[in-house]
């Protein structure tokens, strides 16, 4: 496995809609697949969008963190590895919470993003199987921040706030929900 170079803003394959994926057997998506999970994991990130390694199909991995705190607060969503391939939102829920948010392709800036608290999204696995998947909290704020990448979108688009890392956050973060483990930052 290789691990792929994450672009930035620059490059203008990260403003583009990203097209279906069709050919499940195809050798080189397979090895993308593969490539893509060791960039994310290397980066370190919880999640990647096939846009953000300049390839524009709907294409995106996620997994949130596996150790014992991240086991106790996301229990069985913690460690899971999550391809999915072509995915759409298809259930939202009307609830939005605010949460911390960064992305692998803009290092270095945070932002504050109001989120559907819970969705569910379809897609196909890597061999082309439908799935469906439902996902609340940081799971599903993970896979919205993802695929909204394959649109084109990026956090700081959507964002109510920014900061640099060397910057601390609006004080008035502090007082978010705990319930939405605003704590925890989206690196994807």
């Amino acid at each position: 496995m290789t691990v792929l170079q994450i672009i930035q803003p620059n490059n203008e394959i990260l403003r583009k809609k990203a097209k279906r994926i069709t050919n499940f057997k195809d050798k080189k998506l397979q090895t993308l697949i593969d490539d893509m999970i060791e960039t994310m994991l290397d980066a370190p990130g919880v999640g990647l969008a096939a846009p953000q390694v300049a390839i524009g199909h709907r294409l995106i991995v996620v997994k949130l963190p596996d150790d014992e705190e991240s086991q106790q607060e996301y229990g069985d969503d913690a460690g899971v590895l999550h391809i999915v391939l072509n995915p759409d939102i298809v259930k939202r829920s009307n609830t939005m919470v605010e949460g911390v948010e960064a992305c692998l392709s803009i290092p270095g800036i945070f932002g504050t993003v109001d989120r559907h608290e819970q969705i569910t999204i379809k897609g196909q696995d890597r061999d082309g199987k439908d799935i469906r998947i439902k996902a609340n909290g940081w799971l599903a704020r993970v896979f919205q921040h993802e695929i909204d990448h394959l649109d084109g979108v990026l956090f700081i688009d959507i964002a109510n706030k920014l900061w640099r890392a060397s910057e601390a956050p609006p004080e008035d973060e502090a007082d978010t929900d705990e319930s939405d483990k605003t704590s925890e930052t989206d690196e994807s």
